[in-house]
């Protein structure tokens, strides 16, 4: 069994021990409150406001679980190599996609102020032509670490 903690790249970090977690759909609330927290970070940089999307919602979720599944916070997932494969395969045409993960006892106020004061995350934020914006979580096998994940993206054409 790996330990939790253990980096196998900068972005690929076992969390915890894989297992069964617990899965949930995003709720409009959730989208929205992400959305908005987003739009808090972009209106002060005079960028145009993204807007909550169910389809990125729904990659966010279902990429939360596969990391939570596999107790491993990574970009990557099981059968996909980012965010854009996760988008496409739900309808969604991007002509950019970025992606912010986490794991750890952090709710959704917690988690987005995070990504607010972290660089790299921020910049993920921050990119001008984003408009459409999902957030998913899920809860490891251990009941305890919450796996987050935020998908920005903007649609072709």
């Amino acid at each position: 069994m790996v330990k939790p903690g253990t980096r196998f790249s900068d972005n690929d970090i076992q969390a915890t021990a894989a297992g069964k977690p617990t899965c949930t759909a995003t709720s409009a609330a959730q989208n929205a409150a992400g959305a908005q927290a987003t739009n808090a970070v972009r209106r002060g940089a005079g960028l145009p406001p993204v807007q909550p999307n169910p389809a990125l919602a729904r990659a966010a979720a279902r990429h939360a679980c596969d990391m939570a599944e596999r107790g491993r916070m990574a970009h990557h997932g099981s059968g996909t190599k980012g965010p854009s494969d996760r988008v496409k395969a739900l309808g969604y045409q991007p002509s950019v996609t970025a992606e912010n993960i986490a794991a750890g006892p952090y709710g959704i106020e917690r988690v987005l102020a995070e990504w607010n004061g972290s660089q790299g995350h921020r910049a993920n934020m921050l990119i001008p032509q984003v408009r459409d914006y999902g957030i998913g979580q899920a809860i490891g096998a251990d009941g305890k670490t919450r796996f987050w994940a935020a998908v920005y993206a903007a649609p072709r054409g």
